[in-house]
Parts: structure tokens; C-alpha cells; sequence
């Protein structure tokens, strides 16, 4: 019996010393961090902290190199030993000064930025909640490195490198956004994903078709949303948050919660935020064009105009929203882990502001002009692979995805009784296969498949305001399907340490097939079919000699395959024009290089700059055009200009990206990011005009303190000035949404704002944060936006964590 007991106690004994759990904590606030990256190579194996800060190191025994990564932390390189010797408790330094940072969106899987050529920026989930944006796109525009133009405020287009809309690609937990109705026009896709449930973001600049395919010119945009954590042993991992925020500019009402619940092989996380925004108010002190003087009314059966009681008030621009998100996880054994994921958001009808600027014989051109809810929702099946014993792979991921789009648009001219609206479905199908293999420790390949399938479907029904009768109205798109079916493959190889190169190589093909209705206009076709193929590929090299420093080089090709909106979309562009279909497009290429450059001096300071030049070829541009032999044709009740959108040009962007991080006594911290970009394209006469979408100079500069519980932020947002010469062809019609010059002619001001920020950790459950938007309450626009930026802007916030 005694030896019985004695072998019981030596088992439970033998357990407890190879299952061992570790803690991460912040060394300044001694507060738990999740998912924290945890690697070795001898024993060649990963474990990832849950959101408390828990991991299980059980198969790291013996390591004698264990990688401890996490984004906004100096990266800890530790043995298994010395580990033992602390009691297994890991402290982490927070530093916003590193060279190599572990990000997704280069290859798909987890690596370090000195793997990847092309430059990338990311958001930490600690970054996110002391900037506590409104939407995504207000995430993405913190970077400093992404231009955001909005319209209306339930809005925010990026643009990156002089490119935006179906020119750079959204991706969510690895998953294509952009649909086929992608517009070359300013798209607001982007707000649908939730920020309170966003672990981190990434943007990688530049060409990236050899991973992602079409439309990924400009750069990907990468949110990875919150991750299922497991529990280490039979006691259940219970973890969360709820956020409650208000800001005085559009009085924002925000609540969020998310609960994640893990047991040792099976976990769920929910997610749900509301927010409900009323019409924002503008700054105090700028150009008086941007005053919102009047308002239209429908009263008594007609179209009123009246004086607006507060012209800074940009009305409409009201809208509410909701997000949810249910994800549930199972890993059965140390091979196998299968995820799904349910993302479901919606809006209100919300005003395009911009539209309601617009004036014709003095008056308001429109009564009513609004997007209908916009309806995202997507099933996503994750599963991830690895086998014991490997020849093909070490790593499979397969990605399934069905996604459903919906959005419309609502219109009446002033004193028209008729509604026009236009409703547009997308339903979305995408499967990805991604191979990682470790050929040697100086080879990795990563190659795999994809397959995308789009079915559009367009309604348009015409709808008397006075009497509520509807009829059949033209739509906006054909019904039509579009496809995509690739295979890539990616190669990383060392030849010395301190140098890693990359090549890769994609091949595409693209179909598109549509049926135009003729009914309500004489389009002299009544199909259009597309079947082509692409081929893209990059070469790069990363060359870091010693610790501090960082070279890197890259050549990239991109492509974007003529979508539904290109070749089939009836609409009006511009005061006088009107864009028809035109089913002759080709796919555009665009060929980029760039140069970068980081240095470390000691733990203090980061330099960065990265120049890049970009030439896009057979560009798809909107153009003069003739429908069946005229080159105008009356549309909604005007005589208009016929333009379609034509590979009819070459487009180049050229630019330097430039950023330091300083590092100060005390606690302070100082950090700037610029961009110069500048971009031309040719016109029908030889001439050349600047592009669209290459925003003028802008940069941030942050002043930072942290002291244990304590974060603050002092920063400043700086846009140059555009005159009236170097506006585009394409946005000099747009006079409502722009400054008058002395001579009359529209420019944008140059503006700039004055920010405070700060987060206070009141205990290990609850952190409070706050701050004042537009400090000086300037009233500005960014370029090519029709909403003015939010004046003096009161902010504050509250975060229970459990």
C-alpha cells in the first residue's frame, strides 16, 4: 500500500514539474498581458498567452533560446532554465523603440518585420485602447501613415501611397473584404469592422499581389479580431471587457462587451458594441465655405429650404450602428486547431454629406440624398494543421469564408416626386489554402491556393415621395459574377545570418460575366464577358548588420482585375456628367520599388525612412466617352457628358516615408511620422493632372509620458496645403466640397489640430481614459473629404476588464 501511494505522489509530483504554467506581467503596471508569443527552435515548438497573461510551457523543457515577442514589449530571449529560476514569471518592458516586431500580413503567418522586405506598420491592442477610435478607419488613421478621406460620417476611405477604394485590400483574420463592387470612388467598407474587437492591425505598403491577389497595389490592411483563449487545466478561463464611451462633437454614445470563456480543448469569445452618433459638429476657427448654411425639409407635400440654426452643424450626417461577433474554438491535440467565426454589422440610413453640398441655379441640388443600412456578415472556418511528422508542410491553414454585402443608395432631386433607389447585393465565397515549410533553418517556403466567387445582384425601383407607389427603375449594375482562381509560392532563404532574400511568384485568373438591361438605356451591348489571367511577382532582400540596424529592399509587381464597378456601373460622377458601362476593360499592373532604412541608437531612439516609386500601367481611369455613337445623353432630368472608365492612362507615385521614436528620462517619449507622396497621370491631350488619390504632405508628432497606471499623449496632426493648379482634373468640378482661393478657384487650406490624450489603470478591473479632439477648435476638411473634421472634441471612456 505505502508503495502504492509513494508511486501516486511521484506521478502527481512528475506532473506538476512537466506541466508548468507561466505568468506574463507588465513590468511598470504589474498587470497581466495576453497573448504574448512564445517560440523556441530546439525543441521546435510555439504557445501563445491567454488574455490573462497564462501559458503553458510544458513542451519548452530543456530550451536553452525560448523568443518572447509581444507587440509595444522589448522582446525577452530566455532559456527554459533561467525561466525556472525566476519561478516562471516573465516581466515584460514596455518599448515602442524595436526593430523586429511579429506580424501576419506578409506571408500569412506569424514572422518577424526583418523577414519581410516591404515596409509594415502595426497597432498593438495597448495602442488601441489609449487612441480609442471611433471606427476602423479612424484605427487605421492613427497610424499617421494612412490618409482617410471621408464624405459623410459614416464613412472613412484609406489611402495609402497615392492609392485607395479597389486599389488597396482589406482583409479580416486573413479573409479578402473588397467585393466586386470595390468603386475606384471613396468606399466605406472598412467602418463595418469593430474596433473594440480588434486585437491588432497591420498595414503592409506597397504591391502585395504575390500573397493577396487582385487589388492589392496600394497595400493591405490586416485586422486580426479577438482570439478564443483555452484554459491550461480543468478549471475554466473566464475573461473580458465592457467599454463605455461619449464624445461631445457628434454626442457618441458607444457600448461594448466581449466575454471569452475557455475550457482545456474547447473556447468561445462574443462580442457586441453599439454606437449611435448624432450629426458632428465642426471647428470654430477656419475658411467659411465649409458652413453649412441651409437644410432641406418635406412638408406639406413640397421641398423647403430653411437656414440652418447652427451652420456648423453638418447636417445630415446622423447614423447608428451595431457589430457582433461570436467566435468558438476547438483544439483537440497539439496538431489540430479549428476555429469559426460569425461577424455580423449594420448601420442605420446615414446622409452622404457631401451630396447635400451640391447647389444647381442656386438652390440644393437634392432633397434626399442617403446610403440605405450597409449589412456585412461573414462565416469564417479556420483550420490550422501540423503534423508530427512533416514532408509537404509543417503548417497547413485552410480559410472558408461565405460573406454577405449589402448596401443601397437613396436619391431625390429638390421639387421631384420621384425617389430613386438602388439597392446592391453581394453574396461572397473564398477558400485559401497556406502551406509554411521549413525546408532548413536557412530555407522556408510558403505557397498555396486560392479561389474567390462573387455573385452580384443589382435592384432599382423608382418610388413617388408623395403617394409611397413604386415601379421598376434602372439599376445601378449589371447582374453579373466575378471570379478568381490563383496559386502562389513564396521563398525565404538565409545565406548568411545577418541577410535573408525573397522571391515569389503568383499566377491569376480572373472572370467576370454580366447581363446589361437595355430597358432605360441604349447600351449597344447586352453581355460582357471576361476571362484572362495574371501573373505577379516580388524579389526582396532584409539586411540587418548587428541589432541596430534594419536595410531593406524590395521589388513588386500588382495587379487589379476589372471588377462589376468598373465596367458595368451607371451613375453620376460629377455635376453634368454621367459614367456608363464600357465592357472592354483590361486588368491594370502596377510595378513598385522601394528602399528602407532603420537605425537603433542604444534603447533611445528609432530612425526610419522608406522612398518607394510606382508605375501603374493600362490604368482604369474615368473618361470622355460615347454611348452607341453620342457623347451626351439626358440622365436624371439633365443633359449630361457620357465618361466611362478606360484603361486609357499611365499613373506614377513616387514618395518617402520618414518616422523616429525617442525614448526620454522620466517616463517621456517622443515620436513623428511624415509622408510625401506625389502622383501624376496622363490625360486624353499628352498632358499630365495629379492623382486622384495621392494625398498632400501629411504628418503626426506625439509627446508621451508613462508612469506606472499612467498613459498620456499630447500629439499634433499636420496637412499641407493644396492650391487650385494642383488639384486633379477629376475633383476640380467638385466646388461645394472645397475652399474658394481669392480668385475663386477651389483649394485646400492647409489645417492642423491640437490633441490631448490619457489612460489611467485605477486597478487591475478598471482603466479610465479621456481627452480633448481639436484642442485650438479648428474648422478644417481633410483633402478630397466632403465632411469637415469634428471641432473641439470631448472624449471619454471607461474599461472594465474581468
Amino acid at each position: 500500500m505505502k508503495r502504492i501511494v509513494l508511486i501516486g505522489l511521484l506521478s502527481v509530483m512528475c506532473f506538476v514539474a512537466t506541466s508548468q504554467t507561466t505568468t506574463v506581467i507588465d513590468k511598470q503596471t504589474d498587470q497581466p498581458v495576453g497573448l504574448v508569443t512564445f517560440s523556441s527552435d530546439q525543441p521546435k515548438t510555439s504557445a501563445v498567452a491567454d488574455a490573462k497573461g497564462h501559458v503553458d510551457l510544458t513542451a519548452f523543457n530543456g530550451a536553452e533560446h525560448i523568443e518572447i515577442r509581444m507587440l509595444g514589449y522589448q522582446t525577452l530571449i530566455t532559456s527554459y532554465a533561467e525561466l525556472e529560476k525566476t519561478d516562471f514569471q516573465v516581466l515584460l518592458i514596455p518599448s515602442n523603440i524595436a526593430l523586429d516586431q511579429v506580424v501576419v500580413v506578409g506571408t500569412r503567418w506569424n514572422q518577424t518585420t526583418d523577414e519581410v522586405p516591404s515596409k509594415i506598420t502595426t497597432m498593438s491592442a495597448r495602442e488601441i485602447a489609449l487612441q480609442n477610435p471611433q471606427t476602423a478607419a479612424d484605427l487605421i488613421g492613427n497610424t499617421g501613415e494612412v490618409f482617410i478621406q471621408k464624405s459623410q460620417q459614416g464613412g472613412g476611405s484609406p489611402m495609402i501611397r497615392g492609392f485607395a477604394t479597389n486599389r488597396v485590400l482589406i482583409t479580416v483574420d486573413g479573409v479578402r473584404m473588397n467585393t466586386a463592387i470595390f468603386r475606384s470612388g471613396n468606399v466605406q467598407n472598412v467602418i463595418n469592422i469593430d474596433p473594440f474587437a480588434t486585437e491588432s492591425a497591420e498595414v503592409m505598403f506597397g504591391p502585395s499581389s504575390v500573397i493577396y491577389g487582385s487589388d492589392a497595389i496600394g497595400g493591405v490592411m490586416n485586422f486580426n479580431t479577438l482570439t478564443p483563449t483555452l484554459s491550461f487545466n480543468d478549471e475554466p478561463v473566464v475573461s473580458g471587457k465592457a467599454v463605455g464611451r461619449y464624445s461631445s462633437a457628434n454626442k457618441e454614445r458607444t457600448g461594448h462587451f466581449d466575454v471569452n470563456v475557455g475550457w482545456k480543448k474547447w473556447a468561445m469569445v462574443t462580442s457586441f458594441s453599439s454606437n449611435d452618433y448624432e450629426n458632428l459638429r465642426m471647428g470654430s476657427y477656419g475658411p467659411t465655405d465649409y458652413l453649412k448654411r441651409y437644410s432641406v425639409i418635406h412638408m406639406d407635400s413640397s421641398d423647403r429650404v430653411v437656414a440652418n440654426e447652427d451652420p456648423k452643424v453638418q447636417d445630415p450626417s446622423a447614423y447608428s450602428q451595431i457589430n457582433m461577433m461570436q467566435k468558438v474554438r476547438f483544439r483537440p491535440n497539439e496538431h489540430w486547431d479549428l476555429s469559426y467565426g460569425f461577424h455580423y454589422s449594420t448601420t442605420s440610413d446615414y446622409g452622404r454629406y457631401d451630396r447635400h453640398l451640391r447647389t444647381r441655379n442656386g438652390l440644393p441640388r437634392y432633397a434626399e440624398w442617403k446610403y440605405g443600412p450597409q449589412v456585412w456578415m461573414m462565416n469564417n472556418l479556420n483550420i490550422t494543421h501540423s503534423p508530427e511528422n512533416t514532408s509537404v508542410y509543417d503548417q497547413l491553414t485552410v480559410r472558408l469564408a461565405q460573406q454577405h454585402f449589402e448596401e443601397s443608395r437613396i436619391d431625390r432631386s429638390l421639387s421631384r416626386p420621384t425617389r430613386s433607389i438602388r439597392v446592391e447585393r453581394v453574396e461572397a465565397y473564398s477558400g485559401n489554402l497556406d502551406f509554411y515549410k521549413s525546408i532548413s533553418a536557412r530555407h522556408k517556403v510558403f505557397y498555396g491556393l486560392e479561389g474567390v466567387y462573387n455573385d452580384v445582384t443589382s435592384l432599382g425601383v423608382d418610388q413617388n415621395a408623395i403617394t409611397g407607389a413604386k415601379a421598376e427603375g434602372s439599376t445601378r449594375y449589371p447582374q453579373s459574377t466575378w471570379s478568381s482562381y490563383a496559386a502562389y509560392a513564396n521563398y525565404q532563404f538565409r545565406p548568411v545570418n545577418d541577410v535573408m532574400i525573397q522571391a515569389g511568384v503568383r499566377y491569376n485568373q480572373f472572370q467576370l460575366d454580366a447581363k446589361f438591361d437595355t430597358t432605360f438605356y441604349p447600351f449597344p451591348f447586352t453581355s460582357a464577358n471576361i476571362n484572362e489571367g495574371a501573373t505577379t511577382g516580388s524579389l526582396g532582400a532584409v539586411f540587418t548588420p548587428g541589432e541596430t540596424w534594419s536595410i531593406s529592399a524590395n521589388a513588386s509587381t500588382g495587379f487589379r482585375a476589372p471588377n462589376v464597378d468598373d465596367i458595368g456601373k451607371v451613375f453620376d460622377s460629377e455635376p453634368g456628367s454621367v459614367v456608363v458601362p464600357n465592357p472592354d476593360l483590361k486588368a491594370e499592373y502596377a510595378y513598385n520599388f522601394e528602399v528602407g532604412v532603420e537605425k537603433l541608437f542604444g534603447d533611445y531612439l528609432e530612425l526610419e525612412v522608406t522612398g518607394y516609386y510606382t508605375i501603374l500601367q493600362n490604368a482604369m481611369v474615368r473618361r470622355d466617352y460615347k454611348l452607341d455613337g453620342l457623347d451626351s445623353i439626358v440622365y436624371d432630368g439633365s443633359l449630361s457628358q457620357v465618361q466611362a472608365i478606360q484603361n486609357a492612362a499611365q499613373a506614377t507615385v513616387y514618395g518617402v516615408q520618414a518616422g523616429f521614436e525617442a525614448k526620454l528620462p522620466a517616463g517621456f517619449g517622443l515620436s513623428g511620422r511624415s509622408n510625401y507622396q506625389l502622383g501624376t497621370e496622363e490625360l486624353d491631350n499628352g498632358t499630365e493632372s495629379s492623382l486622384r488619390h495621392a494625398a498632400p504632405f501629411f504628418s503626426i508628432a506625439h509627446l508621451t509620458y508613462r508612469h506606472k497606471s499612467l498613459n498620456m499623449d499630447l500629439y499634433s496632426i499636420y496637412n499641407h496645403w493644396v492650391h487650385s493648379g494642383q488639384l486633379p482634373q477629376e475633383e476640380q468640378g467638385k466646388t461645394e466640397i472645397y475652399a474658394a482661393d481669392k480668385n475663386g478657384n477651389p483649394y485646400v487650406p492647409a489645417w492642423y489640430t491640437l490633441n490631448f490624450k490619457a489612460m489611467y489603470q485605477v486597478n487591475k478591473n478598471l482603466a479610465v481614459s479621456g481627452g480633448l479632439e481639436n484642442i485650438t477648435d479648428q474648422r478644417y476638411r481633410p483633402y478630397s473629404s466632403g465632411l469637415a473634421g469634428a471641432g473641439r472634441n470631448f472624449v471619454l471612456s471607461a474599461r472594465v476588464l474581468f
